[in-house]
């Protein structure tokens, strides 16, 4: 196909997905993470990996040598309560580290690049599900730092005829996620429930979340790439799950019979979160495929030690 394609945060849950979708697709692979939640294990072969930090010197040298023709810019602190704590470092890793891929992937020629950004920017929404039309005004200095780069993309669509797309991720969920992140729901389930200690939810639980599954994600971070599309996009189902019924797919997929405890609701969450994907379906011709039940049972299969799904 003669494209070379560099993932950053290619060896972390999302993107590690992204680079086994590029294989199996005939894409020549190149990873650059620094490893601090990704996993060298996660990274395929014959994908290879690069171990560095997205705001260092060595990564922007790496892109400048390797000329990928096309860059999937994943690498990203996603603590949304650390980045609250510490919004500095937050700002550090997903403004000045992205600022340093941006740069280097125009020196190096990159003719696409794909961007993940965060339904995070969408505080508060006023309209369910909600498009990209919609006002962006995050609540966290997460989202704020997602937002930004958005506009850096921007920037450098008209000042330097980048082609590059944004893709608003809702929460993704599947194998290879940690507990550790804003997202990982699924997985602090889950990882409870096999292990038999108890589950506490936040608030009374009728909260809903958008979820998605990573594969789906992949598939769409591959089609972006491929179309070399522009603009911005939910990557999302449109469809809202409540955590209790999220609760409820998880102990049926583990066949537990705990019954979840419940604490205070946390300060600053939305109560309903749903992003409508309308925009990648026309133009991308993408369309999510698992729906949340059969993807917990696979992420269920995958932490019980069946790593084929």
């Amino acid at each position: 196909m003669g494209k070379k394609v560099l993932v950053t945060g290619g060896a972390g849950f999302i993107g590690s997905h992204v680079v086994d979708r590029l294989l199996d697709r005939g894409y020549e692979v190149r990873v650059i993470d620094d490893l601090s939640t990704g996993r060298k294990g996660n990274v395929r072969r014959p994908a290879r990996l690069h171990v560095a930090d997205i705001r260092s010197k060595k990564a922007a040298a790496l892109i400048r040598r390797l000329q990928p023709t096309h860059l999937v810019h994943l690498a990203a602190h996603i603590d949304l309560r650390r980045s609250v704590d510490e919004p500095m470092f937050d700002a550090d890793v997903n403004i000045m580290g992205s600022l340093n891929i941006l740069q280097a992937a125009l020196g190096a020629g990159v003719r696409h690049l794909t961007f993940a950004s965060s339904a995070a920017v969408y505080t508060g929404a006023d309209i369910l599900p909600t498009p990209e039309s919609a006002p962006t005004r995050p609540g966290s200095p997460y989202g704020c730092s997602k937002l930004s780069f958005e506009h850096y993309l921007h920037s450098a669509r008209l000042l330097h005829d980048l082609s590059a797309a944004a893709l608003r991720f809702s929460n993704v969920y599947g194998p290879r996620q940690t507990v550790k992140g804003e997202a990982g729901a699924v997985a602090i389930f889950l990882n409870n429930l096999l292990a038999g200690r108890p589950v506490t939810i936040n608030g009374d639980g009728e909260q809903t979340r958008d979820f998605i599954f990573a594969t789906d994600v992949a598939a769409a971070v591959v089609v972006a790439l491929e179309a070399e599309s522009r603009g911005t996009f939910n990557i999302s189902t449109g469809i809202e799950t409540s955590i209790n019924d999220l609760y409820r797919f998880c102990r049926r997929a583990s066949g537990s019979r705990l019954d979840p405890s419940y604490g205070a609701a946390r300060p600053g969450d939305d109560r309903r979160v749903s992003l409508d994907p309308s925009r990648a379906k026309q133009e991308l011709s993408w369309t999510p495929r698992v729906g949340i039940e059969e993807g917990v049972t696979r992420t269920h299969a995958w932490m019980s030690g069946d790593r084929s799904r």
